[in-house]
């Protein structure tokens, strides 16, 4: 099936900060996904907390496994919708790249760490850290940092940019991936979106997690399937597989009642963005950024999604056990980085001459407040546990 006149096409891309020849048998979006699944960043979600930490349990999902659920859940979507399946893909498989160990709680921590140090700081967002990540911090080619991706995987990357930030992005890139988080006085920031590839990651994360999460939390034992029949959008699919599979029990039932609400979903955002396509009418990638969001959920189900995260952040996320490991990870990250400030040289070599201002091939002259956070937000959980207790002197988590 030919993708759609409003789906990116890899011919027509804006390009890469480094321009390259293209490659022979590869399109310019194959060529980004590639980039990323090779990146050193990539290998680490695999050790990386969704929201149980690493050492909790070995089925848990983790930072890798989610974005791969992600990118088959877009590629899916996208396929039906006729947009760039590869372009999807990429974004989704990079889309975390820069988080932190210790999922949300790490990221916190660090943030907190950075704005205490310096309060002038503009603190450490996961998403643009996914984009230093992909524009600096990757050391795989001898020509410049990063791994040089194209503009369209680069601006999905960047789905979330305080004002502050986008600034000195633009400052650096104008007009390029943080414009469209800077609105004139007299422009509305509706009229600023990403392409449609984008849209698409961003929505297929919150189907992914919202139904990952609720397997992880009934894994886990925190989570009943009993509080989960106050949950309108799954409990609906819990009674359907009931009445399909009279007896089913357990994890069969879990397993059929989210495949069901997943496949729901997923049909619910074909629909919805076909019907809201059809009623802007965009003729090309352009045109769809001049349209409110495109890709979503009919209304119905957008207020029963939201539902469901109201459900996991009350009865997961702030579950006793799950703030404890929290407050834990946040006190291994702050430890870290107050002793990395004191002590640069316990960091590697070349982290420590970053520090110093010491100018490397391809420097990219960061702070040293920034170069520890860069150390830090690249750790997997258990590198984080043990660098503590080297450092400390006590585990805090087993490793």
């Amino acid at each position: 099936m030919s993708a759609a006149a409003y789906a990116c096409d890899p011919a027509l891309s804006r390009g890469r900060r480094y321009p390259e020849p293209a490659a022979p048998t590869r399109s310019e979006f194959q060529r980004d996904r590639d980039r990323i699944v090779h990146s050193t960043a990539f290998r680490r979600l695999v050790y990386k907390t969704q929201v149980f930490l690493n050492h909790e349990g070995d089925l848990f999902r983790t930072r890798l496994t989610h974005s791969l659920e992600v990118a088959q859940l877009g590629r899916s979507i996208a396929r039906t919708l006729r947009l760039n399946e590869d372009l999807v893909e990429a974004i989704a498989l990079a889309h975390d790249l820069g988080h932190t160990p210790f999922g949300h709680a790490g990221q916190d921590a660090l943030n907190q760490c950075l704005k205490a140090h310096n309060p002038q700081s503009a603190g450490f967002e996961h998403n643009l850290q996914s984009l230093r990540v992909v524009d600096t911090l990757e050391e795989r080619y001898p020509a410049y940092n990063g791994l040089n991706l194209t503009f369209e995987t680069r601006e999905g990357i960047l789905k979330h940019c305080s004002r502050r930030n986008a600034r000195q992005i633009e400052a650096r890139e104008p007009g390029g991936v943080a414009r469209r988080f800077i609105s004139p006085a007299s422009m509305e920031p509706r009229w600023l979106q990403p392409s449609l590839e984008a849209q698409l990651a961003n929505l297929a994360d919150e189907i992914a997690y919202n139904a990952h999460d609720i397997d992880d939390g009934v894994r886990s034992g925190l989570l009943t399937l009993e509080q989960l029949e106050e949950v309108a959008l799954f409990s609906q699919f819990r009674r359907e597989t009931g009445l399909a599979h009279p007896g089913l029990l357990g994890r069969r039932l879990l397993f059929e009642a989210i495949r069901r609400m997943l496949s729901a979903q997923v049909y619910d955002v074909i629909e919805a963005t076909r019907t809201a396509l059809q009623a802007a009418a965009p003729a090309d990638v352009e045109a769809v950024r001049q349209h409110p969001p495109l890709v979503c959920f009919t209304d119905e189900m957008a207020a029963q999604s939201a539902s469901l995260k109201r459900f996991l952040l009350q009865n997961l996320y702030r579950h006793p056990q799950v703030v404890h490991t929290t407050q834990a990870a946040q006190q291994v990250v702050r430890d870290l980085f107050e002793a990395y400030m004191a002590d640069p040289a316990q960091m590697p070599q070349a982290h420590i001459d970053r520090a110093a201002g010491i100018d490397m091939p391809h420097s990219a002259g960061a702070k040293a407040e920034r170069v520890v956070a860069d150390y830090i937000a690249g750790m997997t959980d258990r590198f984080a546990a043990r660098e503590h207790e080297r450092l400390k002197g006590r585990a805090i988590f087993p490793v």
